[in-house]
């Protein structure tokens, strides 16, 4: 059961977010999306809840803020410890807009090249540098990526904007010579 957290500004951020999301169009909506997370990351109002800051040995931390009942979307800040990353993953299919709130992460990308049933090939493209207040999107079927706190002695947040509540991702294994092996990994929330 999704429990929401309160945080100043939080009905602010949110009436921003219900306004891009009923563009429908999916690159109308990521687009308006990222101006409203740049926009909310430097506004002194919007103040994300003390638990978002707070890292978990051993894997980045999910921390569900909202699920919209009426659009669907939901938004989940993450922690990443110093270092911590994610394994090369998708969304599921949906659209998604990740913001940084604090400290720097790198995103790279990974065109889709061959498909052999649950094996896949892929090559990464340029890796991309998220600095605070920076926002970026994924749109399917361009959507396989890596993320990584770009620091080793600093933790970064990140908010995230999804097309619905991610409840698995298909992740990939790395085989060689450029293959990986996919499975679908529930996606789990941390405590506040």
């Amino acid at each position: 059961m999704f429990t929401p957290l309160p945080f100043p500004g939080r009905a602010q951020l949110l009436a921003a977010i219900d306004a891009a999301v009923c563009l429908h169009d999916p690159h109308a909506v990521t687009h308006a999306l990222q101006e409203v997370l740049a926009t909310a990351i430097n506004d002194p109002a919007i103040v994300l809840p003390p638990c978002v800051y707070r890292p978990v040995q051993g894997h980045y931390a999910r921390r569900e803020l909202h699920r919209s009942a009426t659009l669907g979307y939901s938004v989940v800040a993450m922690c990443w410890g110093p270092g911590q990353g994610t394994p090369l993953h998708d969304h599921d299919a949906l659209w998604c807009v990740e913001g940084v709130w604090q400290g720097e992460l790198q995103v790279t990308p990974y065109a889709l090249l061959q498909r052999q049933g649950e094996r896949f090939r892929f090559q990464p493209q340029s890796t991309l540098h998220g600095l605070r207040g920076s926002a970026g999107s994924l749109i399917p079927p361009h959507e396989y990526h890596t993320l990584r706190n770009a620091r080793d002695d600093t933790v970064a947040v990140t908010v995230h904007v999804y097309q619905a509540a991610l409840e698995r991702s298909a992740v990939f294994d790395p085989l060689g010579e450029g293959w990986y092996q996919r499975r679908v990994q529930v996606m789990e929330t941390d405590a506040a």
